[in-house]
């Protein structure tokens, strides 16, 4: 007497024979094991390790101070002056799709962070809180690095208002 579980899988067994080839199933079972191997290199969210960072640092300067950490390459208005947040746009005006980046220590835990400086468009310059500090900055040539381009200029109002300076990440150290 075989139990009903024998029966089960001996018909889903048989089922699975007749619709499909040897060939197939290892080709499925190659491609979910090729799969599975590349999963460990899909991205990594680490945002809660930059917002831990943010409330780490800066204790003494805060985010309308051109000295706050973050701001080791910016070079605007600081948003954080001009009805807006250090990472986020003030309402009536919008991140620029394209940006410059650096990378800043955090002086609360010596780490450090890479920063994509986001510049605010639609409205005419905030005119608070200026800002230029130019640490680590490349040449033009290198326009990712660079902070003395109009980023508006990707937006169909490419008035430029003020910067943000939006943490991506902990920076890798190269090996």
């Amino acid at each position: 007497m075989r139990s009903r579980l024998d029966q089960l899988f001996e018909n889903t067994s048989r089922s699975l024979a007749r619709r499909s080839s040897r060939r197939s199933v290892l080709a499925t079972l190659g491609g979910v094991l090729t799969g599975a191997a590349l999963l460990p290199l899909l991205p990594v969210d680490r945002a809660g390790r930059a917002q831990a960072a943010e409330s780490k640092g800066g204790k003494a300067v805060g985010p309308e101070s051109c000295q706050y950490w973050k701001y080791c390459a910016v070079d605007g208005f600081l948003c954080s002056c001009c009805g807006g947040t250090s990472s986020s746009c003030p309402p009536g005006t919008d991140p620029s799709p394209i940006t410059w980046v650096g990378t800043c220590q955090n002086p609360g835990d010596g780490r450090d962070y890479m920063v994509s400086y986001n510049d605010c468009c639609g409205k005419a310059s905030c005119g608070n809180c200026e800002c230029n500090r130019n640490e680590r900055e490349k040449p033009a040539y290198r326009p990712s690095r660079n902070n003395d381009l109009n980023w508006c200029m990707a937006n169909a109002n490419s008035s430029y208002h003020c910067s943000t300076a939006v943490i991506l990440g902990v920076a890798e150290k190269a090996s």
